[in-house]
């Protein structure tokens, strides 16, 4: 029996007091269930996604008592979803970088083809700092590497829709990343484990005034990690990635 599509959306939250009020309301006409996860904001933003969630009946919130980073977040609102028995959860960034007209085309890849992640491919216009642009090849690179194929043109791109049951299954059975390298590894286990990958073009700016949590040389440094124990990982499951292509 196939399982209905039940999408809420899920939006990890640190300290983004200021562009957050803005998507939420944009998001307002679809009137999905939307969480919103607090991870270990500071007060004056926890009082902002409380009253959200006052104003929005459709928007429910959750605290980390501390700042446990992007991907802890990420688990925290998966897990949730799963408990309240969501099919999907489609992913946005709190920093007002996703373009919210595309998200219906994000709904609809994942009601085609449910089994799958659909993930954004970023168009970035000139707003992107340049060191952030090239910086993102290498990941690609590796992440090609890993998957000994293209089926993942950007995985660092948050704006995307993840099949709860599966992503949920792997986060409870595989210790992954917690910070901002968690995009990239669950991307990279999920396709080892055969899980489509759809991509949809979306157009991504920073603005201005973003605040931009990504920590240059830490999370650099985890993300080096992170590639380096998906490619002994990879190793271990040549044989299979590599029969895929035949």
């Amino acid at each position: 029996m196939t399982t209905p599509f039940n999408p809420c959306i899920l939006i990890p939250v640190y300290n983004h007091e200021g562009p957050l009020p803005k998507i939420v309301e944009q998001l307002s006409p679809y009137k999905l269930p939307c969480i919103l996860v607090d991870d270990g904001s500071r007060e004056s933003c926890a009082e902002m996604i409380r009253n959200l969630s006052v104003q929005y009946p459709w928007v429910q919130t959750i605290r980390l008592a501390t700042n446990s980073g992007k991907g802890a977040a990420e688990k925290t609102g998966l897990l949730l979803a799963q408990q309240q028995g969501f099919s999907h959860a489609l992913q946005i960034d709190a920093d007002g970088q996703h373009d919210l007209h595309d998200l219906e085309k994000f709904l609809a890849a994942s009601r085609l083809t449910p089994e799958a992640v659909v993930i954004g491919l970023a168009i970035f216009d000139d707003s992107i700092p340049k060191l952030r642009y090239y910086a993102r090849y290498l990941t690609h690179i590796w992440v090609h590497i890993n998957t000994l194929s293209f089926r993942i043109p950007d995985s660092m791109c948050g704006y995307r829709i993840y099949p709860v049951a599966t992503s949920t299954q792997l986060i409870q059975t595989t210790v992954l990343e917690n910070r901002m390298a968690f995009d990239t590894e669950i991307l990279v286990r999920l396709d080892w484990q055969g899980v489509p990958i759809v991509s949809i073009p979306t157009h991504v700016t920073y603005p201005q005034d973003g605040l931009s949590h990504f920590k240059g040389w830490e999370d650099n440094l985890r993300l080096s990690l992170t590639h380096a124990r998906l490619f002994f990982g990879m190793l271990l499951r040549f044989p299979k990635l590599l029969a895929r292509h035949f």
